[in-house]
């Protein structure tokens, strides 16, 4: 059932086909409502060139445009990427874990402006309604949460009939009935849905990477690159000192040209189905490997083993949309004191869309080559293995000994 007596909303506002028809649709069946629409600079590229001018023709009372780019590295993808946070092996999560900012901001605007009501364009299948709602509840738990794809009155069930209800309102969009991908695109990735990828019988095809060159057509040559990190946050690119969010566009940069980063992946939706998306990542799988290569040299092995255990949990709790969960936070705290030895270089080879570690170096290294070295030295005593190795074996032994034929 829709909220009742709603004044102002804040609706989170892309551009993009959903959000550009739900603005008209929020005016039509919200009579005498104010709807503020909430743009986030995430690093788009030109996506919000014009944002303003568009939301007010299409029935906006206000747009407020902010730059969250600084805030989405620091705060949001590098305590990701010190977690280690993949979700089913492939998926760096980046649309995961740009919609709890946005919807946090969507919050303070709503304070700012007093506005009772937040909302999102996410259809009633996808993860994103529920990323969204989680931090509405979480921040603003007394805003009434307006989801027009959970409306009877929403009648544009499809791409294409949003298409048309888009072009009777005037509203421009760039979709059409043949180009008609589902994109979302930020600083740590763009992801690619709909379409032919619906079926996962259907390679990518060449024309649909955004943000990367396809495999076939990156260089012949290798690229080296160099990563620097500081108690695990990237720090420097090449040797040169960046902002957080200038060192992920620097790498993707450098990784869209050689074609890293690139996932197709069927994933189990928070919400019991598998979908099918493609993905790129350049600049953050780049990071993701250096910071693996980084903790292989940095951290002991009870701790590395049993921060791979908590990734997954973190990945679980990012794709579930928890990310102000406190469970989230709790883990941060583990993963702040596992990263505090992680600071050093590492250097990667990019080469036909792979990026792998061709080097690394950390002023707190566990590495000790008198130790690893195949020549026995003072330090290792060859035969204090024989005791360890009959009490470590000795279950294994008694097992062996009972279930004898």
């Amino acid at each position: 059932m829709a909220p009742q007596n709603v004044k102002k909303i804040v609706l989170a506002y892309s551009g993009g086909l959903d959000t550009s028809v739900i603005l008209p649709w929020l005016k039509d069946n919200y009579p005498g409502c104010k709807v503020i629409a909430f743009a986030a600079e995430l690093g788009q590229g030109d996506e919000l060139d014009g944002i303003k001018a568009k939301a007010l023709a299409s029935g906006a009372d206000k747009c407020i445009v902010k730059d969250l780019r600084e805030e989405f590295a620091r705060d949001y993808c590098f305590p990701m990427l010190r977690a280690g946070a993949v979700y089913e092996h492939h998926y760096l999560l980046g649309t995961s874990i740009a919609r709890p900012l946005i919807a946090k901001y969507q919050v303070e605007v709503a304070r700012a402006e007093g506005a009772d009501a937040v909302s999102h364009g996410a259809t009633g299948k996808g993860n994103d309604q529920v990323r969204f709602e989680l931090t509405y509840m979480a921040l603003g738990p007394d805003l009434k949460i307006i989801a027009p794809w959970k409306d009877d009155r929403f009648q544009l069930r499809s791409r294409e009939a949003a298409i048309e209800y888009a072009r009777e309102k005037g509203v421009p969009i760039a979709q059409t009935k043949k180009k008609i991908y589902s994109r979302d695109r930020n600083l740590w990735h763009i992801s690619h849905e709909g379409a032919d990828l619906e079926d996962p019988g259907n390679e990518p095809m060449d024309n649909l990477w955004v943000m990367s060159v396809p495999v076939s057509k990156a260089p012949g040559k290798a690229e080296m690159v160099t990563v620097g990190f500081e108690t695990g946050t990237p720090v420097s690119v090449n040797g040169r000192r960046l902002a957080a969010h200038a060192i992920i566009e620097k790498l993707n940069e450098i990784g869209g040209r050689h074609g890293v980063g690139q996932t197709d992946l069927v994933e189990n939706r928070l919400v019991g189905m598998k979908s099918r998306g493609a993905y790129e990542t350049p600049g953050g799988t780049i990071l993701l490997t250096a910071i693996r290569g980084l903790e292989s040299l940095c951290l002991e092995r009870d701790t590395m083993h049993f921060k791979q255990q908590v990734a997954l949990k973190y990945a679980d709790l990012v794709y579930y949309g928890q990310w102000f969960h406190p469970l989230r936070e709790a883990l941060d705290t583990f993963v702040t004191a596992v990263e505090k030895n992680v600071t050093g270089t590492v250097k990667l080879r990019l080469f036909k869309g792979r990026a792998t570690v061709a080097g690394v170096e950390s002023p707190k290294s566990l590495f000790r080559q008198d130790l690893a070295s195949f020549t026995m030295g003072a330090e290792y005593d060859g035969k204090d293995a024989i005791g360890f190795i009959k009490l470590f074996g000795l279950p294994m032994k008694v097992h062996a000994l009972v279930n004898k034929e």
